[in-house]
């Protein structure tokens, strides 16, 4: 009985191999340039997802502190700003409009600013080119700086 199982499991064992052996030949030997195109395809995939990782990477901020200046001694900016309210209304400045700059200062997109004062997208851009037009800016950056030499900004 022990004969049997012994040969019963060698000629299982012999064509198992073979078997193995014929799929290894048609996979590799007759399909070759399939599997070299598709190695040499993968690799191209995973290194334009790596170099796409790398390229489009986060990005830096930097934080610059703001130091007032008065008659020569510098004084930390911590004090309290006071936005000049004079100037605001003759610039014909709305409050949202003065609090939708606030926030294009503080570095937040139209979507964020819409998020944060649950309005739509389109009424933050109508209240940000309102801004624009009576600041004379033609873009977020440049409407900050006029804020700020104008005394609405810290």
């Amino acid at each position: 009985m022990k004969r049997h199982v012994l040969i019963y499991g060698l000629i299982g064992g012999i064509l198992i191999s073979v078997l193995k052996w014929t799929e290894y030949r048609f996979l590799v030997i007759e399909h070759s340039f399939e599997i070299y195109g598709g190695l040499i395809a993968a690799t191209f995939a995973v290194l334009g997802i790596w170099l796409g990782l790398k390229l489009t990477g986060t990005r830096q901020r930097v934080i610059v502190k703001q130091v007032s200046v008065v008659k020569g001694v510098s004084v930390p900016a911590s004090e309290t700003f006071v936005p000049d309210e004079r100037k605001r209304e003759d610039l014909g400045i709305t409050r949202r409009e003065f609090e939708i700059l606030e926030l294009i200062a503080q570095g937040l997109s139209n979507r964020e600013i819409a998020g944060k004062l649950y309005v739509s997208e389109n009424t933050v851009k109508t209240h940000s080119s309102r801004v624009f037009d009576k600041l004379g800016a033609k873009r977020r950056t440049q409407a900050v700086q006029l804020g700020k030499e104008f005394g609405l900004l810290p």
